[in-house]
């Protein structure tokens, strides 16, 4: 080394530049992670403080959703794709720089932003959350992903599928293998119903309002929403679909409580419910199991057009004061009572139509929720079994007898759905709450109480999809107490 060399200055200390959409997306995501939160709770917050500080736009917003959403859907992808390009088990690698990683790799894989500008945020952001000498390794991580388009990487890091069906389709669609397979026998069919299955689950849901009956009106919230902002529902006559980017707190009906946020698969099964045919008293309505409160509130309207009144119980105290807002002002009589309905606080037979929406694993909701197929197991469908059977038994003794029960669940299970029926029907499961022998129950045909909704299959019961219905995954049985 020459004198000259020796003299040459360092290079001066250069301060991270800190982004505050990626760094507001980092700590959304270490939330997800360390505190089990989900991303729709955690992120709106995140977002208001931003905008409130100054500086942070619309753009910024959607892009800082973007992100999140992006890398939690795709991150079983994301994950084997990095794990291909580091020297070390990705449960070694620090779940902070794991997390910046992930935003990088989506940035680079699933979004427009070029290559170098992708890699140079990341590296920035690592300067910023995990300090320099973490910063390098994250370089030379997305150097190496950014060398190659997503096709090219699922192609190298995927098994065949000829080789390992299922899980191929869990690294291409990023889904843990056990929901592939899960999903798989619900849907039944080839690999085509599948492979559109899955890749439903990876798009950004629509919002969807109700116009609760008798207090809003499809075509108010339209006229609302302007030519651009809204467009009718696809099966539901009290839905309306936001244009993307829509903000339903905009809407006058939703902030006084006229109308909700509200999924059309949900509103098709509280519709379906009060269709259902029925003989001889109408007045007394249950909804077992009604947090957070969509559904009772569109019963509640319902209800109240023919002159019934709606009891909507609710175990966690929160939850009853969520089903509280949303019935505020309904026109009709209804009471909301903090109960379990495994252990009711009513007479059996005291109801005409009773709904228990009941506690699940939630798979049908994965659009909604991204990081809810990386926290549940199998061995959940244990622990919600007895307590659905359960809340089916106990609907079935409060409706009297010729009353309907509609049992409802936000998942395409097989243990979550049919089987949970037909256990309670032929007296099977856990023991019957009240003791003595189990009511008796017939099913109705669920499908012409969804008139106009196609590809319901070959009933009694129904189960909606997000590929076919662009609807949560919701099932429905609908059962007549006859004994």
């Amino acid at each position: 080394m020459n004198d000259q060399a020796r003299r040459r200055p360092a290079k001066p200390y250069r301060r991270p530049k800190k982004d505050p959409v990626r760094v507001l997306a980092f700590d959304a995501l270490r939330a997800v992670d360390e505190r089990d939160a989900y991303a729709n709770l955690v992120l709106p917050p995140l977002l208001r403080k931003a905008r409130e500080s100054g500086g942070f736009d619309a753009r910024d917003a959607a892009l800082a959703t973007e992100l999140v959403y992006g890398t939690l859907r795709r991150q079983g992808t994301y994950d084997a794709i990095i794990a291909s390009c580091v020297d070390r088990p990705l449960r070694e690698v620090d779940p902070p720089v794991l997390d910046v990683l992930s935003l990088g790799a989506h940035q680079l894989l699933g979004t427009r932003i070029p290559s170098h500008a992708a890699v140079s945020a990341s590296v920035e952001l690592a300067r910023v959350v995990l300090g320099d000498g973490r910063a390098k390794f994250v370089n030379a991580v997305l150097r190496k992903i950014a060398q190659d388009d997503l096709e090219t990487w699922v192609r190298r890091v995927a098994p065949p599928y000829d080789e390992d069906p299922e899980d191929h389709l869990a690294v291409v669609h990023s889904h843990p293998r056990w929901i592939v397979s899960a999903l798989w026998d619900a849907l039944g069919g080839g690999r085509a119903g599948i492979e559109e299955l899955l890749e439903a689950d990876n798009e950004r849901p629509e919002v969807t309002l109700v116009a609760r009956p008798g207090r809003a009106t499809t075509e108010e919230l339209l006229a609302s929403l302007g030519e651009e902002g809204g467009l009718p529902g696809r099966w539901s006559p009290h839905a309306v679909r936001l244009a993307d980017g829509g903000e339903p707190g905009a809407v006058d009906a939703v902030r006084e409580g006229r109308a909700g946020v509200q999924d059309e698969g949900s509103q098709l099964v509280a519709l379906a419910l009060a269709a259902a045919p029925l003989e001889g008293r109408d007045t007394r309505w249950l909804d077992g199991c009604a947090g957070p409160g969509g559904k009772a509130a569109l019963l509640g309207a319902l209800a109240a057009g023919r002159g019934a009144a709606l009891l909507a119980a609710e175990k966690q105290p929160h939850r009853a004061r969520l089903v509280e807002r949303a019935l505020a002002g309904n026109p009709g009589p209804y009471q909301v009572v903090v109960a379990d309905g495994t252990r009711p606080a009513w007479a059996p037979g005291t109801f005409d139509r009773v709904l228990v929406d009941v506690p699940c694993s939630g798979l049908g909701a994965l659009r909604r929720r991204p990081e809810a197929r990386w926290r549940r197991r199998p061995e959940d469908l244990d622990g919600f079994a007895p307590l659905q059977r359960a809340l089916l038994r106990e609907a079935l003794e409060a409706v009297r007898i010729g009353g309907v029960v509609g049992y409802a669940t936000c998942s395409p299970h097989l243990a979550e759905t049919r089987v949970v029926v037909d256990d309670v029907l032929r007296g099977r499961g856990t023991g019957h709450g009240r003791g003595g022998p189990a009511v008796r129950a017939e099913w109705i045909d669920a499908r012409p109480l969804m008139p106009g909704v196609p590809a319901l299959g070959e009933g009694p019961d129904v189960q909606l999809w997000p590929h076919l219905h662009g609807t949560d995954a919701m099932y429905l049985a609908l059962l007549r107490r006859t004994a």
